[in-house]
């Protein structure tokens, strides 16, 4: 009798061990997903008038590239890429930064041509 409550306890565990593993592998994919799908668009002003370029490039990308490039520029959350090993030149970051590519979003609504060319000037410096 003993060995039967062993046995059943052992594959409540077991059944336990997989929901855990496969909700947390949920929450991860989620969160992987959510830094390149692109979100709906209200009209309002902030998105048809692009922010002031009284930011500095540092602050805007805080804002808008550390969640999924990180800090350094190397975290590769939803296949960022890293920016300290790029080799693209201040122009391809800024055409970048403001089109988008692959799962990335273009900021050219979000922020002006200034503002877009202090957040590839700060990108350099994470070298």
């Amino acid at each position: 009798m003993a060995i039967f409550k062993i046995v059943e306890h052992q594959l409540v565990l077991m059944k336990m061990r997989k929901q855990i593993f496969i909700l947390s592998t949920f929450i991860l994919l989620m969160g992987i997903l959510s830094c390149g799908e692109k979100a709906p668009e209200k009209k309002t002003e902030s998105t048809t008038n692009p922010v002031s370029t009284n930011a500095t490039g540092e602050d805007n990308y805080k804002k808008f590239c550390v969640a999924c490039h990180g800090a350094d520029g190397d975290m590769g959350m939803a296949g960022a890429k890293s920016l300290p090993k790029s080799a693209l030149s201040q122009q391809e970051r800024e055409d970048i930064i403001s089109n988008g590519k692959g799962t990335m979003p273009g900021f050219n609504q979000k922020l002006d041509p200034e503002a877009i060319k202090k957040v590839a000037e700060y990108t350099l410096t994470l070298k």
